[in-house]
């Protein structure tokens, strides 16, 4: 079954960084396009990054573009979520999704807590 295990989440000041971890399995994860999503208390989930399988190209929300940058280990099975320059109100919890036959899956999500 498809499976999506985050991690890499943490409490961390305004300006540092955290790299996120998504291993996939379950799956064929060299073909499938692979997202990063966040939620905020309060708020919608909301779609931070993408990145297509054969050509790799990348999608960021206005967001966080410059300051993310999302990449993939095919031989891995894991997409990273790399966050610099973190402000408070990038605390969230992130997951990361993947469709497969149709279907939308989710991890368990790891929250990220960026405050001083």
């Amino acid at each position: 079954q498809v499976q999506l295990v985050e991690s890499g989440g943490g409490l961390v000041q305004p300006g540092e960084s955290l790299r996120l971890s998504c291993v996939a399995s379950g799956f064929t994860f060299s073909s499938s396009i692979m997202r990063w999503y966040r939620q905020a208390p309060g708020k919608e989930r909301e779609l931070v990054a993408r990145i297509f399988s054969a050509t790799g190209s990348t999608y960021y929300a206005d967001a966080v573009k410059g300051r993310f940058t999302i990449s993939r280990d095919n031989v891995k099975n894991t997409v990273y979520l790399q966050m610099n320059s973190l402000k408070p109100e990038d605390t969230a919890v992130y997951y990361c999704n993947t469709a497969y036959l149709g279907f939308n899956y989710w991890g368990q999500g790891t929250q990220v807590t960026v405050s001083s």
